[in-house]
């Protein structure tokens, strides 16, 4: 019995150092005995930089209510405003639009297309302005703005022109935001042939028209 315990020690220590360290349940093949009394795997951490860069690159980017789209950018779409104008149906789609097409027909049709564009932004920019009617066709009736609204009525239209097509495609660029305005921020314009002396900041001059803010 002496003699055999060092053997019996001898052979376990030999037998203990000819068994491979143990390996996590993913690294073990199916049905392996491993499974049964494998160790976990110590997962590797990334400094908080690696983590923060390698979770932002791995995640789509996505759009959020309130992103704000930059006209200028939409401008790539079409390489001038003719080309953008000629783009658009001429369709009318809801009441709001054929009011700003009638603003734009009455006055600014025979106006180059940036004129007429500044035009109908001067509409669009009243009626978000919290200063004038809250709408396209309120702004257009409200009492003594525009000279061509009588009683505050709309007058019709002969939509067979192609000033009237043009006006509906002005319209829908400057509702739908697809072309940077030229007269940024404008809520007021005149003829040329005027001298109101507003004492307003003026933004541009477009056509036959002078802009103000």
């Amino acid at each position: 019995m002496k003699l055999r315990f060092p053997m019996a020690i001898l052979a376990a220590m030999t037998l203990f150092a000819g068994v491979p360290a143990a390996v996590s349940a993913e690294e073990a093949s199916p049905g392996s005995i491993t499974n049964l009394t494998a160790t976990p795997k110590v997962p590797v951490r990334f400094a908080p930089q690696q983590e923060i860069v390698q979770d932002i690159a791995s995640k789509p980017v996505a759009a959020t209510a309130d992103a704000t789209i930059d006209p200028a950018a939409d401008d790539t779409d079409h390489a001038t405003l003719a080309a953008a104008v000629a783009a658009q149906p001429a369709t009318i789609d809801d009441p709001e639009l054929n009011c700003i097409a009638i603003g734009v027909y009455y006055e600014s049709k025979g106006e180059p297309l940036a004129g007429q564009l500044a035009v109908a932004d001067v509409i669009l920019n009243r009626a978000s302005s919290g200063r004038f009617p809250a709408s396209a066709c309120g702004v257009l009736t409200q009492r003594s703005q525009f000279s061509f609204v009588k009683g505050g009525r709309l007058p019709d239209v002969d939509t067979s022109r192609p000033a009237w097509k043009t006006a509906v495609a002005i319209a829908r660029i400057a509702r739908d935001d697809l072309w940077k305005s030229p007269a940024q921020g404008a809520l007021f314009f005149h003829a040329r042939r005027v001298s109101p002396n507003w004492g307003k900041t003026r933004v541009a001059s477009l056509g036959n028209h002078i802009f103000y803010r």
